[in-house]
């Protein structure tokens, strides 16, 4: 057992892990240890040097909380290229929506034109994880002020029958009409979705508290009624 796993283990919490098993389903319940994210952020900034290196240096780690502080550790990282090459190794590994979604480097912020670049490579990835991890860099870096309808088609032309795939295309879609509602309602009125992410698309906005009453009625009679389930 590893200095990281004892750690991780001495912090387990037996009915976080029974809940975080059926919240992750993607992921062996032999392989979640239990241990909450704000420690597993507490975890990541305290290590030393040597442990926080070899975390990095290694993939495909066993336990959940493993791949959960890596991917915090390389939110730290202060280089764009160094976190673009950190990220590209790490990503195909990631085998959970969870880590997926907590991954968010901080540096990207300062380097949209360049970030620009590898989403694009994520999204032609044949790994669901990654593409999901693209669209979720479309939303949350190019969406109000920085939106353009090309990234918008590049959601499209990425999303597939993949579930964790819909569903973040349905997150990033319904996140534009909150921010970006006069242009993005075409894409729904138009149904250029797939009917399923389409549907699950307008359950998320009219469950968005930043879209109004009125914007919400629209959408719901933008429903495809032969689908009658969006789960």
């Amino acid at each position: 057992m590893t200095d990281l796993q004892r750690l991780l283990f001495s912090m387990s919490d037996s009915g976080y892990a029974c809940f975080q098993q059926k919240l992750i389903p993607t992921v062996n319940p032999k392989r979640i240890i239990g241990v909450r994210v704000p420690t597993l952020r507490k975890i990541a900034k305290s290590l030393d040097e040597d442990i926080a290196n070899r975390v990095l240096t290694e993939n495909g780690h066993y336990y959940l909380e493993e791949n959960f502080v890596h991917a915090f550790l390389i939110e730290k990282c202060r280089s764009f290229s160094d976190c673009i090459d950190m990220c590209n190794a790490f990503l195909p590994f990631v085998d959970n929506w969870a880590v997926c979604d907590s991954l968010n480097p901080k540096i990207f912020v300062k380097e949209k034109t360049a970030l620009e670049n590898e989403i694009i490579k994520w999204l032609e990835s044949k790994h669901e994880f990654t593409v999901r991890f693209g669209i979720k860099m479309l939303m949350t870096y190019y969406l109000g002020d920085d939106f353009n309808e090309k990234y918008a088609e590049m959601v499209i032309n990425a999303c597939n029958d993949d579930y964790y795939i819909s569903m973040m295309t349905a997150w990033y879609f319904a996140t534009a009409l909150a921010k970006n509602y006069d242009v993005c309602v075409g894409y729904i009125k138009d149904r250029r979705l797939d009917t399923i992410t389409h549907n699950r698309t307008i359950q998320k906005a009219v469950e968005s508290y930043r879209i109004s009453d009125e914007r919400k009625r629209y959408l719901k009679n933008l429903r495809i009624k032969s689908v009658t389930s969006v789960d």
